[in-house]
């Protein structure tokens, strides 16, 4: 459940950093496309930046940009991107970005695609923070600040320049404020300071963190914009990856919460972003529901059930239920102990009980599998019964055949079809 509605001043283009190797991450999938609340870690931020509304959206790719250009091809076709072809910085990074964009003037907004807690509100707020100024940095105080790129005000508490952990100080490594990776520049100014960038740093590299102080240098105004630390945590190794997912739980459940749905104990329910909840659906503890699932109102779900591309119509309950693309009808009772698998169909009425296994088998209106029974490839009439520890035995060993099962039919327990 996503806010959405265009927000005031949109930027004339946004540029997002998606090009990094994320070594840390162990891993052969590029980074941005590890996945967090049902979404790659690209997606959480591109659904941020939509209400923006900007003319022009750019991500920036170059490890794994085969992967990367094609998850964007499919999710996100109206974006454009542009190769860094070598990983010279993040200063390099938007210089091939903005000859990719071509002319641009007025507020262009730059941010890495590994920071799904930012906030619309965020990054709105970073670009009503260029009023009047050359640039702005968004900005946290960390209650550890290790790995992060330190906030030096001057004397007046304005903005001097972003430390680099690596090249601070001792007295710069005190500092709490950090720099959170997202900046507003105005563009003119932000192409004429990109050539002034040098690399005597100890990465080697072109930093965006330095045009900062370039624009200070020049006479321009630079500012900061605070956010929680919570909203900047980027994801840079698998337990950041659980740190976050842990904050998005909390949040999308919250959202929920506040929509009308009743969750007994939301610290144990696990909630992709992709998901459509309706008011009034009632969640018990340990319940995931994952993919692009639904559940209508009325409906009761868990404890204890993993739902994923699963629907779940009105005043249904599941209990104790591993689903996996399967429709459960209105008023439809599964569990406990009970698979559904992909193409399973329950009819309004109609129950799978406990120890029941479903696949690609369409069960009519108010008809029953109760007990320890297997349906597989079959379709069952209305207000048709099945017998405890009923098995549909359909494959010879080369075919999958079809069984058929007539309406108001009584099968006895212990059956083979």
């Amino acid at each position: 459940m996503n806010k959405t509605g265009a927000h005031s001043n949109p930027p004339a283009a946004i540029i997002v950093l998606a090009a990094g190797a994320g070594t840390r991450m162990k891993s052969t999938k590029p980074k941005v496309l590890h996945q967090v609340a049902g979404m790659a870690l690209l997606d959480h931020v591109l659904a941020a930046l939509a209400p923006l509304e900007s003319a022009k959206t750019l991500v920036v790719v170059g490890h794994g940009k085969e992967w990367v250009t094609e998850h964007l091809k499919q999710k996100h076709p109206k974006l454009e991107t542009a190769v860094q072809g070598e990983q010279l910085g993040t200063g390099h990074a938007v210089k091939v970005a903005l000859d990719a964009l071509g002319k641009v003037s007025g507020p262009v907004l730059i941010l890495a695609g590994d920071t799904p807690l930012l906030t619309t509100d965020d990054m709105q707020n970073t670009i009503l923070g260029l009023s009047g100024n050359a640039a702005t940095v968004l900005t946290a105080h960390l209650a550890n600040p290790t790995g992060y790129g330190r906030i030096v005000r001057d004397s007046n508490r304005g903005l001097d320049k972003i430390v680099e952990h690596k090249d601070a100080t001792a007295e710069q490594l005190a500092i709490t404020e950090v720099n959170s990776g997202v900046y507003a520049f105005d563009a003119d100014l932000l192409r004429t300071a990109l050539e002034n960038l040098a690399t005597d740093n100890s990465q080697g590299e072109q930093y965006l963190t330095d045009v900062l102080g370039i624009l200070r240098s020049q006479g321009q105004s630079v500012t900061a914009v605070v956010t929680t630390e919570e909203n900047i945590l980027g994801v840079n190794d698998l337990r950041q990856l659980a740190a976050a997912g842990a904050v998005l739980r909390s949040r999308i459940c919250d959202e929920w919460m506040l929509a009308g749905v009743t969750m007994v104990d939301p610290t144990t329910v696990w909630i992709d972003r992709t998901v459509e909840l309706d008011a009034e659906v009632t969640i018990l503890p340990n319940v995931t529901i994952s993919g692009a699932s639904k559940i209508r109102n009325g409906a009761n779900i868990g404890p204890d059930c993993s739902l994923h591309d699963t629907v779940v119509d009105h005043c249904a309950t599941v209990i104790r239920t591993t689903s996996i693309g399967a429709i459960i009808g209105e008023g439809a009772n599964v569990g406990p102990y009970t698979y559904l698998r992909p193409g399973t169909v329950l009819g309004a009425g109609a129950k799978a009980g406990g120890f029941v296994e479903m696949k690609n088998a369409n069960l009519g209106p108010n008809s029953k599998v109760p007990h320890l029974s297997y349906v597989g490839d079959a379709t069952i009439g209305e207000g048709t019964n099945i017998g405890a520890a009923t098995v549909f035995v359909n494959y010879d060993g080369q075919e999958k055949h079809h069984t058929q099962v007539g309406s108001y039919v009584r099968i006895g327990s212990d059956t083979m079809l």
